[in-house]
């Protein structure tokens, strides 16, 4: 029974490639339908591949090979796969970025107000020797 690697929502970007990864499939999936997903095959892609896909599905139907199905059109793909999501929505979600001290966010305003000027930014000059 063939088991889905991703589901992917609206259009499909399809990269093809002459060394490795040979084909690159991105776009949005059901699983995270905010964020853009890569799936990168190591196998050249079918000669009849287009360049974009409506609403495609990735399924695993042996131990390193791959269904990819678009409406009423499937392709076969030996190789291995890689998957990459972008998870920095999720990260900041669950762990915020710290705020800056207020003696470094003071630091970097000073700093940044000498800059705006030709003499702050001799006087910056000399500071750093």
């Amino acid at each position: 029974m063939p088991e889905v690697l991703a589901r992917f929502i609206g259009p499909v970007s399809c990269a093809r490639a002459a060394d490795i990864p040979g084909l690159t499939l991105t776009g949005r999936t059901t699983e995270s339908p905010d964020e853009d997903a890569a799936i990168a095959f190591s196998a050249p892609a079918p000669a009849d591949f287009p360049e974009t896909l409506p609403g495609a599905v990735v399924e695993r139907v042996g131990a390193t090979q791959w269904r990819i199905s678009s409406a009423a059109r499937a392709w076969l793909v030996t190789g291995a796969v890689q998957v990459h999501e972008e998870i920095a929505a999720q990260f900041y979600r669950a762990i915020p970025p710290r705020p800056a001290p207020w003696t470094k966010r003071l630091m970097w305003r000073l700093v940044l107000a000498l800059a705006a000027s030709p003499a702050g930014i001799r006087l910056l000059q000399r500071l750093g020797r």
